[in-house]
């Protein structure tokens, strides 16, 4: 059977309650997986969402930071999470979908603003995040799973609104698009966005800093979803639902699909 998965930065899954809600009865997709959701996990709304069929979840969460969630309308086995680099931070989760698909669900730190881990903390713990992301798929390969999240790195030259110059800017540079693919290659993962849509510009977020963020239009893709190479095949009609960024109070993410037969 098929199903479409959604990725989501939401930037707060209570103050844009509203916005997760339009997203399910617009688009309803069989799972959305969300991240800095800001919440622990018993003040999520999930009732609002059982109200629309998605009447199960695994999250992970902490109080006005970080936070991630999988909400479904079918059956899900919590997997458990692992604490990448030791930050006690909620950026991860996984479950498992009754078909045998394993969902993982990450929001890798965005690094502060200056790319060097001798200034920025926030920068080396990026870093070791995906360093020790590579390192658990090299030594468990994954299979039968899909990863998506906001990776907070826009890897490819067409990924960014200018290349050029976002070269030094976080998310962009150099040594942090190596860690991503890394870590990519060390799991098999396909980036199944980038397999459906080869070519042009491709953004999933927007600063909120500019004051027309669709006519200025200097995005970065920063949110993914890949999947290992024993089912990538089934991905199809992948799309980045830029409209949303657009709704009233957005976040600056926009929603990020792609659907499976499997």
């Amino acid at each position: 059977m098929p199903f479409t998965v959604a990725t989501w930065n939401i930037n707060s899954v209570r103050l844009r309650e509203a916005l997760v809600l339009k997203l399910l009865q617009q688009e309803t997709p069989d799972i959305l997986c969300l991240q800095e959701c800001k919440s622990p996990v018993d003040k999520i709304p999930v009732e609002a969402f059982h109200g629309l069929g998605y009447t199960h979840m695994v999250a992970r969460g902490q109080k006005g930071y970080n936070g991630v969630a999988i909400l479904a309308k079918q059956p899900l086995q919590d997997v458990g999470s692992t604490d990448f680099a030791s930050l006690g931070h909620a950026r991860h989760v996984s479950a498992r979908l009754d078909n045998g698909v394993t969902i993982h669900n990450h929001y890798v730190p965005a690094g502060g603003d200056t790319p060097d881990r001798e200034q920025n903390e926030k920068f080396g713990q990026k870093l070791d995040y995906l360093t020790e992301l590579r390192d658990a798929f090299h030594q468990d390969k994954p299979q039968k799973s899909i990863l998506v999240g906001d990776l907070n790195i826009a890897p490819l030259d067409h990924d960014v609104w200018d290349h050029k110059k976002m070269l030094k800017v976080v998310s962009h540079t150099p040594i942090e698009v190596d860690h991503l693919k890394a870590a990519q290659d060390a799991g098999a993962w396909q980036d199944v966005t980038r397999k459906d849509i080869p070519d042009g510009k491709l953004y999933s977020w927007w600063s909120y800093r500019a004051r027309d963020w669709d006519a200025a239009d200097k995005g970065r893709r920063l949110d993914h979803i890949w999947a290992t190479s024993d089912i990538a095949g089934a991905a199809h009609s992948s799309r980045i639902m830029r409209d949303a960024r657009g709704w009233d109070k957005p976040s600056d993410h926009a929603p990020v699909f792609a659907t499976f037969d499997l």
